[in-house]
C-alpha cells in the first residue's frame, strides 16, 4: 500500500470477493473493534484476513484475557438474514458506498441497505427533532421536507416518531432515506411498519447495526452521525434544550455540515434546543427557501409558495409516557414493579422506556432499577 493509502483519511481499499467480505464483517464484529480500530487495524495489517489473525495477540497485549473473534456462524447467520430482506452490503471504499460519509474519521466500513441505493447519489438535507412534537412542529417538517424534495433533495431522517416521522412521509414521492439506530431489518418503532416498507420501496433504509439488532439507548447517538454525515445541511425542528437532536446538531457542526433551526415560542420546552441552537449562530429557518439560500451554492428558485401541509396526530404512546412518569419518582422502582402498576405489556413498557430515557427523563439505576432522571 502506498503512503497515501495509509493515511487514516483515506479510505481503505474496498473488499473485491465474498472471502474480502465476509473477513470484514467478521472483524468488524468482533468484540473491541469499532470503525476507527477497524480501519487502523486494515492499515497496520493490509487486509482484514491479517488483522484477524493479529487480533487475539493484540487483545492478550492490551491485558484482554480469553479474547476470541467472531465466530464464522454468526457471520453466516447475518448473511443468511441479510440475504432473507434483500439487504445489500456497502462496504467502505466502494462505489456504490455514500460519498458524503468518505471523509469522516468515523464512517461506518460497512452499511447494509434495503432499497433504492441509487437516491445516495443526489444532494441531502437531514430534517430531525422531537418525538414527542407538536402539531405545528409536525406540520412544518411536512412542509419543508415536502418543499425540498420537490427542489431535488434527499430527505434524511431517523424514522423515529414525531418529527422523523412526518419528514419521511412527507418525503415519500420525492426521496427519503431512514437511518436505523438497530438493525436494518429490525423496525423501530414498531408502529412505523407500514412507513418502513414503504422507504423500503421508493427510498432507502439504512444501518451499520447486524441484521437482527434490536436498538438500544446507546446506538442512536452512533445512527446520529450517520444521518449528518449523509446530509449537506441539517434542519432541526423542534427539539428539547437536552435531546438526541442537538447531538445531531453537534455532529453536523463537526462534520462540517450547515446546521439550522426552525424557531419556537420560548415557553415551549420542545422549542428550547432549536432557539439555543439560532442564539449560538444556527440559520433560522421559516421556509424550504431558507434551508436552500444557506446552503454553499447558489439557491435554486422557488417558483411555488409552500403547500399547506396536512396535521398530524400525536402518538399514541405518549398517553403511556405520561403514565411511567406519573408512577416514577426519585427513588428506584424494579421495571417488573413498574409493569404490573401501569397494567402494559412488556411489548409497550421496553419501547416506551428507551423513548423515556433518550429523551433523559428517566435514568437506569444499578438491579435493572428505574427512576426519573435527576
Amino acid at each position: 500500500m502506498t503512503e497515501e493509502q495509509l493515511s487514516s483519511n483515506h479510505p481503505p481499499l474496498p473488499p473485491t470477493t465474498e472471502e474480502d467480505r465476509f473477513s470484514w464483517l467478521r472483524l468488524l464484529r468482533s468484540r473491541k473493534v469499532g470503525p476507527a480500530t477497524f480501519r487502523r487495524l486494515l492499515r497496520e495489517h493490509g487486509s482484514a484476513q491479517n488483522a484477524l489473525v493479529a487480533l487475539p495477540e493484540m487483545a492478550r497485549a492490551a491485558g484482554i484475557e480469553g479474547y476470541e473473534i467472531c465466530p464464522t456462524g454468526v457471520i453466516e447467520a447475518e448473511l443468511k438474514a441479510a440475504k432473507s430482506v434483500k439487504a445489500r452490503l456497502l462496504c467502505l471504499g466502494a462505489a456504490d458506498y455514500p460519498d458524503a460519509l468518505t471523509d469522516l474519521n468515523d464512517a461506518p466500513p460497512i452499511l447494509w441497505a434495503i432499497g433504492d441505493v441509487s437516491v445516495l447519489l443526489k444532494p441531502a438535507i437531514a430534517l430531525v427533532g422531537a418525538r414527542n412534537c407538536s402539531s405545528l412542529g409536525a406540520r412544518m417538517a411536512r412542509g419543508l421536507a415536502k418543499d425540498l424534495g420537490e427542489q431535488g433533495h434527499v430527505i434524511v431522517s431517523g424514522l423515529a416518531r414525531g418529527i422523523d416521522t412526518a419528514a419521511h412521509l412527507a418525503a415519500l414521492e420525492t426521496a427519503t432515506i431512514a437511518v436505523m439506530a438497530g438493525g436494518v431489518d429490525v423496525i423501530y418503532p414498531a408502529e412505523n411498519t407500514d412507513l418502513a416498507h414503504k422507504i423500503a420501496s421508493r427510498g432507502l433504509r439504512l444501518s451499520e447495526q447486524p441484521m437482527g439488532m434490536t436498538p438500544q439507548a446507546r446506538h442512536f447517538p452512533r445512527r446520529n452521525r450517520i444521518i449528518s454525515g449523509l446530509a449537506r445541511a441539517v434542519v432541526v425542528v423542534e427539539a428539547a434544550a437536552k435531546s438526541g437532536s442537538l447531538i445531531t446538531a453537534r455532529d453536523a457542526l463537526d462534520q462540517g455540515r450547515e446546521v439550522l433551526a426552525v424557531p419556537g415560542h420560548p415557553f415551549d420546552a420542545r422549542a428550547a434546543g432549536c432557539n439555543l441552537l439560532i442564539r449560538d449562530g444556527a440559520t433560522l429557518v421559516r421556509s424550504a427557501e431558507d434551508v436552500i439560500e444557506a446552503l454553499p451554492r447558489k439557491p435554486d428558485q422557488l417558483n411555488e409558495p409552500p403547500q399547506a401541509p396536512e396535521p398530524v396526530v400525536p402518538a399514541p404512546a405518549q398517553q403511556l409516557h405520561a403514565q411511567i412518569l406519573e408512577r416514577l419518582g426519585p427513588s428506584p422502582i424494579a421495571e417488573d414493579q413498574l409493569l404490573r402498576d401501569i397494567a402494559a405489556s412488556a411489548g409497550e413498557l421496553g419501547p416506551a422506556l428507551v423513548d423515556l430515557e433518550l429523551d433523559g427523563r428517566i435514568q437506569r439505576q444499578p438491579g435493572g432499577l428505574l427512576s426519573l432522571a435527576s
